[in-house]
């Protein structure tokens, strides 16, 4: 049986992140992906120019759709937006019992604002200790805990009920990428080489899909964080071949299918 992922997310109409890029990555990697659209963006390579938020009980009316009829394997999360949206998601998901992958997606790669700040408690009250992985960039985290070490911002994270932390470290500095899986029984890091590309558009979302989809294939933890870290990188890689846009381009999802 194919594997079966659901993404709960925003739509992205440049393509590059949110619904699109989950769908792309589940494609990619030979996962079936269902879909739950939480917000409409108008976006392109360069700005977030508009936001329509889809009615909570609509969002709510999708996930019990496809729950009710596909045997869904991992669900993954991403933009949520508002406090009464993020409660209707885990209200929605309140019987469901597979591993959740929750990307705490905050700003776009613009800079524009993609969750309000009065949702933050709302996220950690609601969903993290429904999350089987959170996978926060480093702005990200210190958004939902401050600043401070990576350790100790991880270490916070788990206190608040998360199964595991991934603290990605694509936004730090150095010739060498790495990101730490860090859970109650230790860490793992997961680095390579640094690519001097801007066309990033879409790695959190695709990398947090990515994992979704190792997990929905059987793989443990720690096997699909190093499966989706292997194969984000080689989408960085070969970013700058699509030539999309004039600003963040977005990675190369099929970059093992076709140039």
């Amino acid at each position: 049986m194919v594997a079966k992922v659901l993404t709960i997310a925003g739509s992205d109409s440049g393509g590059g992140a949110g619904i699109q890029a989950d769908l792309k990555t589940f494609s990619a990697l030979g996962v079936y992906g269902a879909s739950v659209v939480t917000a409409v963006t108008a976006q392109n390579t360069k700005a977030v120019t508009a936001i329509h938020s889809i009615p909570d009980d609509v969002v709510a009316a999708q996930i019990k759709a496809v729950l009710d009829d596909i045997q869904i394997d991992v669900v993954k999360i991403g933009m949520l937006g508002t406090p009464s949206l993020i409660a209707a998601v885990a209200d929605a998901l309140a019987g469901y019992a597979g591993p959740i992958v929750l990307d705490p997606v905050m700003v776009a790669k613009s800079g524009d604002t993609l969750l309000a700040d009065s949702a933050i408690d709302a996220l950690k009250s609601l969903l993290f200790n429904r999350a089987t992985l959170l996978t926060p960039n480093l702005p990200e985290a210190a958004k939902l805990v401050g600043e401070g070490s990576t350790q100790s911002q991880a270490n916070a994270l788990l206190d608040l009920g998360v199964g595991a932390v991934l603290m990605k470290g694509g936004h730090a500095v150095g010739e060498t990428c790495t990101d730490h899986l860090v859970s109650q029984t230790g860490t793992q890091d997961f680095s390579a080489p640094r690519v001097n590309t801007r066309n990033t558009h879409g790695t959190g979302c695709s990398y947090s899909s990515a994992i979704s989809a190792g997990l929905a294939q059987g793989m443990a933890l720690s096997d699909a964080v190093r499966h989706a870290h292997t194969w984000l990188h080689q989408a960085i890689l070969h970013a700058d071949e699509l030539h999309v846009g004039q600003g963040h381009g977005p990675v190369h999802h099929f970059h093992a299918l076709w140039k």
